[in-house]
């Protein structure tokens, strides 16, 4: 089996690494210099320049003026950007307007998808619920009066809402279907409450008091909300992988030149066990991952539904990354903690990745289920 990435896949990546090339994990605000938030906006100039790279319009079709790749050569860029700790929206943004072309109204997907291609649209997804721990789709209710949807209800956590266009927000019907709204923040009964992430980042609790929609607004569409938390659990694997990837080359650095005795510490066996052990945790997360973004991408059939695979990958992505950032404050000693070092902020985003979209223990939850309602034989 042929498992190198594709041509045009391969060309994605060399592109973010030359607009990532600029962005400097020093350079990122620390969340543990700030009181509240670290920023009020994303990194506005980087996303114009993903604009201009062509990455925003990505996994957009050619007739909406993208490329027209996959969720495997998001996740490639993904992974890029989270090795500089890139704070633009690019996941949810992809996501939602991966959703969007796939199952709202062509008239819809004409409207928007051209402006989120040019960077002029930026989209998030509440996806949190009320705890975390509680599935987002139930977190708001959604009924039908005949002329317009009418929405109630709480989503806590939501990313880079103060800073978005549109705001995907998944809610449930009295009769057990989900739906997708497409809220922009300034809307009547709709009201934002400040919270701040692990990495200090601002978030958005959304109150929805009898928020009124019309059907343009809305996507009613069976499997739209699964789709996009598919990609949005996927695509966190991936933030989680880069920013592993980077850590653990920066411990390797580190260790290399500390010296101890005489010699670098990187020399002595317990230094070497940990690493290697922490190398392959992200090999783990890499093959968890590349299988549930190939699951997602050729809707390939296997013994388990492909919720699964995403909740393995998501499974590894959360304990792998935890074990390399933690591994790396031990080797590291005092400078891991030190704010002029920059292996604090990525600690500070890992955690944040740990839970994003549920810990290990919600998905080992979920898969168990799967198991006992697809035994293999």
């Amino acid at each position: 089996m042929d498992f190198t990435f594709t041509e045009e896949q391969q060309a994605a990546v060399e592109a973010a690494r030359a607009v990532f090339s600029d962005v400097t994990p020093d350079g990122v605000p620390s969340p543990a210099l700030a009181p509240g938030a670290v920023a009020e906006d994303f990194d506005r100039p980087l996303w114009s320049r993903l604009a201009a790279a062509d990455l925003l319009s990505l996994v957009l079709d050619p007739v909406h003026g993208g490329a027209g790749l996959d969720t495997i050569a998001l996740c490639l860029v993904l992974r890029e950007s989270a090795r500089v700790l890139a704070r633009v929206p690019l996941l949810e943004t992809s996501a939602v307007a991966m959703t969007i072309e796939r199952y709202a109204t062509g008239r819809t997907a004409a409207d928007l998808l051209p402006r989120v291609g040019r960077g002029e649209l930026v989209l998030t997804a509440a996806s949190n619920g009320r705890s975390g721990h509680d599935p987002a789709e139930l977190a708001v209710t959604a009924r039908h009066n005949g002329t317009h949807w009418i929405l109630d209800g709480l989503q806590s956590a939501v990313p880079w809402a103060h800073g978005a266009d549109l705001i995907a927000v998944p809610a449930h019907t009295a009769e057990g279907r989900t739906i997708l709204a497409l809220l922009p923040p300034a809307h009547d009964g709709l009201t934002l409450a400040d919270q701040y992430s692990t990495s200090g980042e601002l978030l958005a609790e959304l109150h929805l008091d009898s928020v009124r929609l019309d059907a343009d607004s809305v996507i009613d569409t069976d499997g739209a909300w699964e789709q996009l938390r598919s990609v949005l659990a996927t695509g966190t694997c991936a933030l989680a992988l880069g920013l592993g990837e980077a850590v653990l080359a920066m411990t390797s650095r580190y260790t290399g030149k500390r010296e101890q005795f005489g010699h670098p510490v990187a020399t002595f066996q317990a230094v070497a066990v940990q690493a290697a052990d922490r190398y392959i945790d992200l090999r783990a997360m890499e093959a968890t991952l590349w299988q549930a973004a190939w699951r997602i991408t050729t809707s390939a059939g296997g013994p388990l539904p492909v919720d699964a695979d995403i909740a393995v990958a998501k499974i590894w992505a959360s304990e792998g990354v935890r074990r390399v950032v933690q591994t790396a404050q031990h080797l590291h000693g005092g400078i891991g903690a030190d704010t002029d070092y920059p292996l604090h902020r990525y600690h500070a985003w890992a955690k944040q990745l740990e839970l994003s979209l549920g810990p290990a223990a919600a998905h080992e939850e979920a898969l168990g289920d799967l198991l006992a309602a697809h035994p293999l034989t």
